[in-house]
C-alpha cells in the first residue's frame, strides 16, 4: 500500500505535462542526478547520474556506469506527461447570460461525459515577457482549487438522457467558471485571474497553454481495498514506475540506463518534445560524445540496446468481457501487462517478450498479455513510434486499467508494486 500513497502524491502534483516533469525533476534531484542543460555543453562522467528536461513538458534522465559503457548494454525505459483532458483556447473568457464560461478544446481521446459535474482545476504554464522577444520566461501556474464544472442539463430538460446523448465538444464541454452577480466581475477575464495568481501585470502576459485537471485525489476502494481510483492514472503509473526503477536499481558497473518521459503521446507524438521527434536520440548522442565516444560507438550501442515502452493497458471488463480477445483476458492485479498487436501499434517481437517474462520470473512479479480482438481496432501508445526514430529492439509493456481516458480511472493497488519490481530489475 506504500507504492500506491506515493503514487497518488506523484498523481496530485502531476497535474499538467509541465507539472509532471517538474515533479520528475525533483525526484531525481532527490536520488542525487544532476541536472544538464539540453542546449549547452556537457560535461559528464562514468559512474555520473544526470537529469535533463526537454522543453519544459518532457524529460530524461541517464545513470553511468562507473566501469565505462563497453560491454553493458543501453537500457532504456519511455513513458508520457500528458493525459486527455481539456485545453484553454486563446480569448477564453465567455461573458453572457449572467455566467462567466471558458472557451476549450478537447485534448487527447477523453471520454466527455465523466468529466461532468466535478470540481476541476487549471494548470499549466504562462509566457510572461522577458528582456526581448526571443526571451520569454515561463511561469508555472495552478489555481490549486477547484474553480470550474461543466453541469449536466438536468432530467428534466433531457427526457432521453439516459438512452445515451452525444455531446458537442464546442456547445456541451465548456466549462463554467462564475456566476456574474456584480457589474465589474465582467472585467475579470481569464488573463486577469491568471495575473492576481501570479502577482504579475495583466499586460506581462503574452500567452498561456492551461489545461482543465480533474481536482478531486486517488481513493483505495474494494471491501478488501484491492483497487485505487484516481486521476491521470494513464500514464503517472508508468512515470512512477520508471523514477522508481532507474533510482531504486543498484547502478550497473558499465552501460547506460536512460528513462524519457516524453509529451503529446496523446495527440499523436509528432512535436519537438514527443516521440516521433529526434530529440531523444540527440540527447543520447551528446550523452556519448560528452563522454569522448565516437558516433559509430553510440550506432553501436543504440542497435545492441533495448527499449521499454511502458503505458497502461485495457483490462477485462466485468460488465463487457465480451469486449476482449477471447484467450488473452487481463485482469487488475493480475501483473504486468505485455501488449501485442500484429499491425505493430504496439511495438513487439518474440525476443522483447521474452526479455519481459524473464525479468518478471527474476523481479518474482506477475505478467500477463493483452491482444486487441481480431474484429476491433485497438489503441497505440509511443513504442512504435519511438523504436521507428531510434532503432532498437522495442516492447510495451504496462499495468491493466479499467475505464482508461475516463476523468477517473481504475487500477489494482498490486500491480504499480509488480510493475516497479520488473523496471528495477531491467535496470540492474
Amino acid at each position: 500500500m506504500s507504492t500506491i500513497k506515493e503514487l497518488n502524491e506523484f498523481i496530485k502534483k502531476s497535474i499538467s505535462p509541465f507539472h509532471t516533469a517538474c515533479a520528475a525533476a525533483d525526484e531525481f534531484r532527490q536520488s542525487g542526478f544532476e541536472e544538464l542543460i539540453s542546449g549547452e555543453k556537457w560535461n559528464v562522467k562514468c559512474g555520473g547520474k544526470y537529469f535533463v528536461k526537454i522543453y519544459e513538458s518532457s524529460i530524461a534522465a541517464f545513470t553511468i556506469g562507473e566501469n565505462g559503457i563497453e560491454t553493458g548494454k543501453l537500457r532504456i525505459a519511455a513513458a508520457h506527461t500528458d493525459f486527455p483532458c481539456f485545453k484553454i483556447k486563446p480569448s477564453a473568457s465567455i461573458m453572457e447570460n449572467g455566467y462567466h464560461k471558458l472557451n476549450t478544446e478537447v485534448y487527447g481521446g477523453a471520454i466527455l461525459n465523466t468529466w461532468l459535474d466535478r470540481p476541476l482545476s487549471i494548470a499549466g504554464r504562462a509566457a510572461v515577457r522577458g528582456k526581448d522577444c526571443f526571451s520569454s520566461e515561463s511561469v508555472m501556474v495552478d489555481f490549486a482549487k477547484p474553480v470550474l464544472v461543466i453541469p449536466n442539463v438536468a432530467i428534466h430538460m433531457n427526457k432521453s438522457v439516459n438512452k445515451g446523448i452525444e455531446l458537442n465538444s464546442q456547445k456541451d464541454m465548456l466549462p463554467l467558471a462564475d456566476s456574474i452577480i456584480k457589474e465589474n466581475m465582467e472585467k475579470a477575464d481569464l488573463e486577469e485571474r491568471i495575473s492576481e495568481l501570479l502577482h504579475i501585470p495583466k499586460k506581462s502576459i503574452l500567452d498561456y497553454e492551461l489545461y482543465i485537471y480533474q481536482y478531486e485525489q486517488g481513493e483505495v476502494t474494494g471491501f478488501d481495498n484491492t483497487l485505487f481510483s484516481a486521476p491521470r492514472l494513464d500514464n503517472l503509473t508508468s512515470v512512477k514506475a520508471c523514477i522508481d526503477g532507474i533510482t531504486d536499481a543498484d547502478v550497473r558497473k558499465e552501460g547506460i540506463n536512460a528513462v524519457v518521459f516524453f509529451d503529446n503521446e496523446e495527440v499523436g507524438s509528432r512535436t519537438k518534445q514527443g516521440a516521433a521527434s529526434n530529440i531523444f536520440p540527440m540527447m543520447l548522442e551528446k550523452l556519448y560524445l560528452s563522454l569522448g565516444k565516437s558516433r559509430e560507438d553510440y550506432i553501436n550501442a543504440v542497435i545492441n540496446g533495448s527499449i521499454v515502452s511502458v503505458d497502461v493497458a485495457h483490462a477485462l471488463h466485468p460488465d463487457s468481457p465480451e469486449k476482449n480477445d477471447i484467450t488473452n483476458k487481463p485482469v487488475l492485479n493480475g501483473g504486468t501487462v505485455i501488449k501485442l498487436a500484429a499491425g505493430q501499434t504496439y511495438a513487439n517481437d518474440a525476443q522483447s517478450s521474452a526479455l519481459i517474462r524473464c525479468l518478471a520470473e527474476k523481479s518474482e512479479t506477475k505478467c500477463q498479455t493483452f491482444v486487441n480482438r481480431s474484429d476491433m481496432a485497438g489503441g497505440s501508445t509511443l513504442g512504435a513510434i519511438l523504436s521507428s526514430v531510434l532503432p532498437m529492439r522495442t516492447i510495451d509493456i504496462g499495468i491493466p486499467l479499467l475505464a482508461m481516458h475516463s476523468a477517473r480511472e481504475l487500477m489494482g493497488v498490486n500491480d504499480q508494486e509488480s510493475l516497479k519490481k520488473l523496471l528495477t530489475c531491467y535496470f540492474t
